[in-house]
């Protein structure tokens, strides 16, 4: 008797094989509930298309006979079903305990240990220090006077985006010691119209942040239906373990944070509504505005954004390079909505975004927008716009951003000017 085939997850990752010696497409869980890294090889590539929760073994069988110009085996489809299965990567009993096992695990933990170190940048700290020093030198980017109450920069690897990275928290001093840090993070694995918070302190290999668990508290509390508390998103989310890093180089080991996750806006992109339409995203708004009005000069603003997100890798039909053909299109593009962000214009970034769906796949549009609803008085000025070959055949942008709170800013010290896009 024919067998139904279990539904594929949607959540994971599908990307090119980057092994010529083994070409395919490469499975990975982003959540990291499942540890596997599968490549299925191009001839059965096709059969991920029939893992809906529909078709049956037997038509699967019968399209790939039908694909190979021989018979195929029913083991053939019977051994590839269950690696999946085994692995996490179907919607089976597997995965659900995969998935609940670890989400226990972070719940349990008192800590958010970094997840991150060791591949993105070095576990030990020595290394670690020479290397973010190293950022610095190389930026030749000196701080400014005080003035500046937030700073945006990329959420790419440190090692690529370092020129950004270096030219934002070069605004950064031991001064700010005693400030909380709000950290808005894209979230890229989040819930839709979701805000994640926690309260645990995050460790790097610089030291343990602690987090401010009073302004947690009054966040969860005040918008309890937008809010995911311990969201397991923070164990795996490198926006926010990326600007720890760098402001523990810049102020201090173990300066208070406030980390907040931003999910996406995906209903008012497909609705053309503006996010704050939400009830639920109203009142986040509406309480994190509080929370800046209260707190005044006690809160520094940090961002982790990346912008366009252009090539084969993120489903467009061509290649991308930086800084040339269609990415020099983009980078007008970009320029523009940074304009709006500078401006304080809320709603004229939301019209840019609004008009295409967000055709340039900005990451970081949540963070940005959030910001603008709680800061609406801050202004800001682009320091630095680069944007980076993530693959051959795909390109990432990126900017660092600086805010003051009414739009008045120390004069910049020489050679501040934005970079161009590095070829």
């Amino acid at each position: 008797m024919p067998k139904i085939l279990p539904k594929l997850r949607r959540d994971i990752d599908f990307l090119p094989s980057p092994d010529p010696q083994r070409p395919g497409l490469l499975l990975r869980d982003p959540y990291q509930y499942s540890p596997a890294i599968l490549i299925v090889p191009p001839v059965l590539v096709p059969a991920l298309g029939f893992l809906d929760g529909q078709k049956t073994d037997a038509e699967l069988r019968a399209d790939l006979s039908r694909r190979t110009g021989q018979l195929v085996e029913s083991s053939i489809v019977e051994n590839f079903v269950n690696v999946l299965q085994e692995q996490g990567f179907l919607e089976t009993a597997e995965f659900y305990e995969l998935r609940e096992r670890r989400q226990a695990e972070f719940r349990r933990q008192t800590v958010r240990q970094p997840n991150h170190a060791g591949s993105a940048y070095a576990s030990e700290p020595e290394a670690l220090q020479t290397e973010l020093r190293g950022f610095f030198r190389e930026a030749g980017e000196p701080a400014d006077p005080p003035g500046v109450i937030g700073v945006a920069a990329p959420h790419v690897s440190p090692s690529r985006g370092w020129r950004s990275y270096a030219a934002a928290y070069a605004r950064l001093d031991p001064a700010l010691a005693e400030q909380t840090f709000v950290i808005l993070g894209t979230s890229h694995y989040g819930a839709p119209e979701r805000f994640g918070l926690t309260r645990k302190p995050f460790v790097t290999p610089l030291g343990t942040l602690p987090t401010d668990t009073e302004l947690v508290d009054r966040l969860a509390a005040q918008s309890p239906d937008s809010v995911v508390l311990e969201d397991y998103c923070h164990s795996v989310e490198h926006s926010v373990e990326f600007q720890c890093l760098f402001l523990q180089h810049t102020v201090a080991p173990e300066v208070r944070i406030l980390p907040i996750l931003c999910g996406p806006f995906v209903r008012s992109l497909m609705s053309g509504e503006a996010p704050e339409k939400d009830p639920g995203v109203e009142r986040f708004f509406a309480a994190l505005a509080e929370m800046a009005a209260r707190e005044g000069s006690r809160l520094f603003w940090l961002l982790g954004i990346d912008l366009a997100h252009i090539g084969r890798r993120y489903g467009d039909a061509f290649s991308a390079e930086a800084g040339r053909g269609r990415m020099a299109q983009v980078q007008e593009q970009d320029r523009e909505r940074l304009d709006r962000v500078c401006a304080g214009d809320r709603q004229g970034f939301f019209e840019l975004l609004r008009a295409s769906r967000d055709e340039l796949r900005w990451c970081g549009y949540s963070a940005v927008y959030t910001f603008l609803s709680a800061l609406p008085q801050a202004r800001g000025r682009l320091v630095n716009y680069e944007q980076w070959n993530i693959d051959a055949e795909s390109v990432v942008s990126f900017a660092a951003l600086e805010f003051s709170r009414n739009g008045v800013l120390p004069a910049r010290s020489s050679g501040g000017e934005p970079q161009e896009p590095t070829p």
